[in-house]
């Protein structure tokens, strides 16, 4: 999932820094003046590109940083706009700790993330939670940048609920 977030952003880049006697817009704006992406609205794409699909933790803590209530702030009011999807909160761990740990740790994370949207308004039956523990670092490596990557809870779109 990082790997197509890199790539979209990597192919924006590419388009910003070309010129060419035909220019291709990668980004639109709105008439509210809101630049939005070439990504289909409500979208799994749409999240990533306009909002941000992850949030990071702390060394052993399931807490919320201020960086993490305003990624999940923004979920949230996209998750207003469009009512209908569903989604999934992946808890992560970095490698150190048991796997029962690291588990358990992973599900806290996912938790938190999903109380905070909750309390934003988001409805809970529109939420999944799951815990990978350590199963499925985005960051390889052995060192603390890619632990810090990989203690995380990511926000994925599971589909559309068509009752709402």
């Amino acid at each position: 999932m990082k790997f197509k977030a890199l790539g979209a952003l990597a192919g924006l880049a590419l388009l910003a820094a070309c010129s060419s006697s035909t220019p291709q817009a990668a980004t639109a704006t709105t008439g509210s003046g809101a630049e939005t992406t070439g990504a289909a609205p409500g979208s799994e794409q749409d999240l990533v590109a306009n909002v941000g699909d992850r949030v990071f933790y702390a060394f052993n803590k399931s807490t919320l940083s201020s960086d993490a209530d305003a990624t999940l702030g923004r979920q949230a009011a996209w998750l207003g706009k469009y009512p209908s999807v569903n989604i999934l909160v992946a808890g992560n761990c970095d490698e150190r700790g048991t796997e029962t740990y690291n588990l358990a740790l992973g599900q806290k994370r996912a938790d938190a993330a999903r109380d905070y949207l909750v309390s934003q308004g988001v409805a809970t039956a529109r939420i999944q939670t799951i815990s990978y523990g350590k199963d499925k670092p985005v960051a390889s490596g052995n060192d603390e940048a890619s632990y810090q990557q990989n203690r995380n809870a990511i926000t994925s779109v599971q589909g559309s609920n068509p009752q709402s």
